[in-house]
């Protein structure tokens, strides 16, 4: 029943997701995401700045029998310093490895607490930045920036 509120295509470019509700809803949560992490504000960008583009990236999440369970979009940046033979195609998730897990488990069980299993959509690697960096609006979901002078 779930597999009705999702799209059975696997977009491969911004036009083709935004004639779809749920490829919208996927990147509109994204943006929220970002917005709701304090990941940047908009502001208009300085003549003399260069900017970073972005892209999305689309993926159907399934489920160990292969049915669709989620549409997930994730802005990326764009990678201009390819190496050959990496796939760029293909973003990653950090995981941990079996041995931290067990010794994560070996504390609480030792002095009988309870662990809690949670799902976590949206990883942030957060770290003071240098310098001012200025990124492109994601595609298709640009607003109007108004310059106030006085």
């Amino acid at each position: 029943m779930f597999n009705l509120f999702v799209s059975k295509i696997e977009p491969k470019t911004v036009n083709v997701a935004l004639n779809h509700s749920d490829w919208v809803k996927s990147m509109q949560y994204e943006l929220n995401e970002f917005e709701s992490n304090r990941v940047w504000r908009l502001i208009p960008t300085p003549l003399d700045a260069s900017t970073i583009g972005l892209k999305w990236v689309f993926r159907k999440k399934l489920d160990k029998e292969g049915n669709i369970i989620r549409n997930k979009a994730t802005l990326v940046v764009k990678g201009y310093l390819q190496e050959e033979g990496i796939n760029y195609e293909v973003t990653f998730i950090p995981v941990a490895r079996l041995e931290s897990v067990r010794i994560f488990l070996v504390y609480p069980a030792h002095k009988n607490l309870k662990v809690f299993q949670m799902d976590v959509k949206c990883v942030f690697f957060n770290g003071e930045l240098e310098k001012t960096v200025y990124v492109e609006q994601p595609p298709g979901f640009i607003s109007i920036l108004i310059r106030v002078t006085s």
